[in-house]
């Protein structure tokens, strides 16, 4: 990947949320390395853990923040008080564990976030929102607000379906674009290439929309070592086959060209909790 020249960006950072249907498929994984990957390469680069009450990038990089997201929401403190500094200069705004009030926020919660992204995007090229897991009204309004999604499956049948699900509930608006796929923990190409390809079909039946693919990672067990050790894979182990997919990942991030606009807007259309579309998720594997 080749180093990006920093300069002011008009439309502000390319900004992507990175989701999941169902938990424990490694997607806070994913957006750490990601995140590193591209840090590697001298973009600036932010992460915010938006999982809400359950965040555990910080803990994934062995960083022991003092304050957190809810601290923000709270009014106690600006977003940039709460900046701790990862690898190769990643800023990551850490969310907090085991609070149950931030699980469904309030207008004025997404009115104190929104002005802290916007403040801190200004000296970013890539912001990268960790999401939680699930269909909540949370992670729709996050998604819809980046206006790039990438959806992290694994190769198991209920992850396949949870995938599906919540492709669907994030484009359920005619105008939502259609999030991207990433199999993680893929046996190959050609495992990652079936998940793909039965997610697709019942998008395309289904939803009568394309679904993009961003490739696959690696089930690698340099990952597993990684985690334990609180260290990215791109940097522990920079030549494991995951550590490889990870950096293709990020040249497929960095190749996208921002969308136009004024960038994240968050206020004036949150979802509130029990406002969600109703949908059944139809068999897709």
């Amino acid at each position: 990947m080749t180093r990006r020249e920093h300069s002011p960006k008009a439309g502000g950072p390319l900004t992507l949320a990175v989701t999941s249907g169902k938990g424990g498929v490694g997607k806070t994984t994913v957006v750490v390395n990601l995140a590193v990957a591209l840090a590697r390469a001298r973009s600036r680069v932010a992460v915010i853990d938006a999982d809400f009450g359950l965040g555990n990038v910080d803990v994934l990089l062995g960083l022991q923040p003092v304050r957190h997201l809810g601290h923000v929401l709270a009014g106690a403190c600006e977003l940039e008080d709460i900046l701790v500094r990862g690898p190769h200069d990643l800023r990551i705004a850490p969310a907090g564990s085991g609070l149950g009030e931030l699980t469904a926020l309030a207008p004025r919660h997404w009115a104190r976030l929104q002005a802290g992204l916007e403040r801190l995007g200004r000296d970013l090229d890539f912001l990268l929102i960790d999401t939680g897991a699930g269909i909540s009204a949370n992670v729709v309004n996050l998604v819809h607000a980046a206006g790039r999604a990438l959806v992290v499956t694994s190769p198991e049948p209920t992850a396949i379906v949870d995938a599906y699900a919540t492709i669907k509930v994030l484009t359920v608006r005619a105008a939502a674009p259609t999030p991207a796929l990433l199999v993680n923990g893929a046996h190959g190409p050609d495992e990652a290439d079936l998940v793909f390809r039965q997610l697709e079909a019942a998008v395309r039946r289904f939803l009568h929309r394309p679904l993009d693919s961003f490739g696959f990672i690696d089930d690698d067990a340099a990952v597993r070592e990684a985690v334990l050790a609180q260290r990215a894979v791109v940097d522990s182990a920079p030549d494991a086959p995951a550590s490889r997919a990870f950096r293709r990942l990020a040249n497929r991030v960095a190749s996208l060209v921002p969308p136009g606009g004024p960038g994240l807007r968050l206020v004036g259309r949150p979802a509130v909790a029990g406002s969600l579309p109703r949908v059944e998720a139809s068999q897709c594997a």
